[in-house]
């Protein structure tokens, strides 16, 4: 990276944090519809910084729901175009109690920035628009081609800029994309994420008594739908984590043992991964498996929730009629969302117990991805890694699923650089979220570093 710009982000970085506080302000939160406003406001607030950091043909494009903001500057002939992506939306900050400091409220500890989106996925987003403003202000132009999609549905599926993508090839034509909504296998080690897991989330619904029943009067003889959906899900897998559902694991592509070899070489402490990051007395999941292929390279069914009858302060005897669960399968690669989702859901309907119907809706879905890590895209970001932290760049899988990345590959044949900055303490959807001052520094130069070596 050239020393002018290097200078440039250190001098400015007190500006680059404040900016960001502000941006962490927005509660823009596309969960809730009362969050509409502000999810608008951090919309145009997006836009507003595009433009200053020196792009053009700047658009907030309206959806169905909430809106995307796109911009390019496209005047390096001959240099490959660059496709930056990344989501001004955030989950919920629940449970409020939980946290430390107000989630909306930035506050920075021992050298971190603690608010909510503040890793997920705003300040990473924002290391992109920084190092374009870097490189305006110290070359006077940009060594690529480039242009900004970002979009504020991301933590509800994502559904209206995969739409997007699919109906406008020719304007977000580029040669590679780039995501910076992952992390760094560990702190200070330069990281690039060349695989992900596909989603399929579910809601999963069991219907028993016409309604709710005294449980003195008709207990023991009508049919409970909260313990229904229980003993469905208690179904799923076995006593050792395995899941059991026929046909689950048919279409698996297992990691190749180069891949395995170089995962067993990170320096992965299970009894570390416990008790910093689970927190919890012991880890599940297939026992004939390395954590990292469990969490990387196989697939899974989790509950993440279920509401139904009475759990409100006091007592109300009820037998409920209905129960609900959100629930999600993560996928890898060679399986197809779409036959899992049909796998699922004739399962759970031929395993309906007796006197409850159950019923599956497919939320959102999105196939895995396996990037070419020989990609000339991907092997400069790996030197741009190493230039600014100054070690070997890893490569590593995720088991978290970021959908654009299918998108890209599907209808704009592109591959993705998946160049994060996180740390996988930063508690993302957790309260206390946090992303490292350094981090954020040290990823806005490794950006522009990029960049740069791209253009040459």
């Amino acid at each position: 990276m050239s020393q002018a710009a290097s200078e440039y982000i250190r001098a400015n970085s007190g500006r680059f944090l404040e900016e960001l506080k502000d941006f962490l302000r927005i509660p823009s939160i596309s969960t809730d519809p009362e969050r509409a406003g502000d999810v608008m406001r951090a919309a145009q607030w997006v836009a507003d910084k595009l433009r200053a950091a020196g792009l053009e043909n700047i658009e907030i494009i309206p959806t169905s729901r909430h809106p995307l903001v796109y911009a390019d500057w496209l005047h390096a002939p001959g240099k490959p175009t660059v496709l930056c992506y990344g989501h001004y939306d955030v989950q919920p900050p629940d449970p409020l109690e939980e946290w430390i400091s107000p989630p909306f409220e930035p506050s920075i500890r021992d050298g971190n920035l603690y608010a909510r989106g503040s890793a997920d996925d705003k300040g990473q987003m924002y290391m992109h628009v920084k190092a374009i403003e870097t490189l305006f202000a110290v070359h006077g132009g940009l060594p690529v081609n480039v242009k900004f999609l970002i979009e504020g549905e991301e933590e509800v599926g994502g559904a209206n800029v995969a739409k997007y993508v699919a109906e406008n090839p020719e304007k977000l034509k580029a040669d590679a994309a780039l995501v910076s909504d992952t992390a760094l296998y560990a702190e200070d080690m330069p990281t690039l994420c060349t695989g992900l897991r596909g989603l399929v989330y579910m809601e999963v619904e069991a219907r028993g008594p016409a309604r709710d029943l005294h449980s003195g009067l008709y207990g023991g003889a009508a049919p409970n739908a909260v313990y229904g959906l229980i003993e469905l899900l208690a179904k799923a897998k076995d006593a050792e984590g395995r899941v059991v559902i026929p046909g689950f694991y048919d279409d698996v592509a297992e990691p190749a043992p180069a891949e395995i070899e170089s995962w067993k070489s990170l320096p992965f402490s299970e009894k570390e991964f416990l008790e910093k990051e689970v927190g919890s007395s012991c880890l599940v999941g297939e026992p004939d498996r390395m954590v990292l292929e469990r969490v990387w390279s196989r697939p899974t069914l989790e509950v993440h929730g279920i509401g139904g009858g009475f759990t409100g302060a006091g007592a109300k005897t009820v037998i409920p009629a209905a129960a609900v669960a959100k629930a999600s399968m993560r996928m890898v690669p060679n399986q197809d969302p779409e036959k899992m989702f049909r796998l699922f859901a004739d399962w759970a309907a031929a395993h309906a117990p007796k006197g409850v119907r159950i019923s599956v809706r497919k939320l959102s879905a999105s196939p895995a991805v396996v990037v070419n890590p020989d990609h000339p895209a991907i092997h400069t970001a790996a030197e741009a890694f190493q230039e600014i932290l100054g070690k070997p760049t890893v490569f590593i899988r995720s088991g978290g699923s970021v959908p654009i990345v299918g998108d890209f590959a599907r209808h704009l044949g592109i591959p993705t650089v998946m160049m994060g900055f996180g740390l996988p303490d930063d508690g993302l959807h957790s309260p206390n979220e946090k992303f490292r001052l350094e981090n954020f520094y040290q990823g806005t130069m490794t950006v522009a570093a990029f960049f740069e070596r791209y253009g040459a």
